[in-house]
């Protein structure tokens, strides 16, 4: 496993990502707390473009618990259809609308432990929720994220548990609000999966990867 980048260089790191994108923001497309948490729902294992396209119309006309109830399970098939494990996703989606509405007045509650307990929300969606709505410095971390905290030093760890405590527990805390939006968009754009734009990577200088290309 690669070793844990030191504190200095994670501060140099993560002042460079800062200096190029100060306010990075989530790509997926949403008006309040229930369609957050409703298109990180259906985003996984598909992309925020693909989920972008399904949920513009459908949050135009059921942008609440109550809405989405009033609008049923088929007809929301009909709009996320193009997304994959659309009818379960969409089983999901209603039955997590019905449970707001019945354990939680209507709202998006703002505990991890709260939000785990809605069908189809794990930590990862629970964890993009609490930092993205709430702004709660919570870690969220994604294929991308497990990628380039292991791959450079960032955050090594085994799992995706062990990356979220490696983050939490070692990137200076005036990093943390945008910490994993800053991964995800590294790894989705620059330090990729099969061919990582090493040449153009603003933090290769602390990278600890021994394969950089080019």
């Amino acid at each position: 496993m690669t070793p844990q980048l030191p504190y200095a260089t994670l501060n140099q790191i993560f002042a460079r990502f800062a200096e190029i994108e100060p306010h990075p923001k989530g790509e997926l497309d949403h008006v309040n707390a229930f369609t957050l948490l409703v298109a990180v729902a259906l985003s996984a294992q598909a992309t925020d473009i693909g989920v972008n396209k399904a949920t513009r119309q459908l949050f135009q006309i059921a942008d609440t618990p109550e809405k989405m109830l009033a609008l049923g399970e088929e007809a929301l098939i009909d709009y996320i259809k193009t997304i994959g494990l659309y009818r379960n996703k969409a089983k999901n989606v209603i039955k997590l609308s019905r449970l707001l509405i019945d354990s939680f007045g209507g709202e998006v509650p703002s505990s991890r432990a709260a939000l785990t307990t809605l069908p189809g929300v794990g930590r990862k969606t629970a964890n993009v929720v609490l930092n993205m709505w709430f702004h709660h410095p919570a870690q969220a971390v994604d294929t991308h994220i497990f990628r380039v905290g292991n791959r450079t030093g960032i955050a090594p760890g085994r799992d995706e548990i062990a990356v979220e405590r490696a983050i939490e527990d070692n990137v200076p805390v005036e990093y943390q609000q945008h910490a994993h939006h800053w991964l995800i968009l590294h790894g989705r754009y620059i330090c990729t999966a099969r061919k990582p734009r090493c040449g153009i990577c603003p933090i290769a200088a602390w990278c600890l990867y021994p394969e950089k290309t080019a």
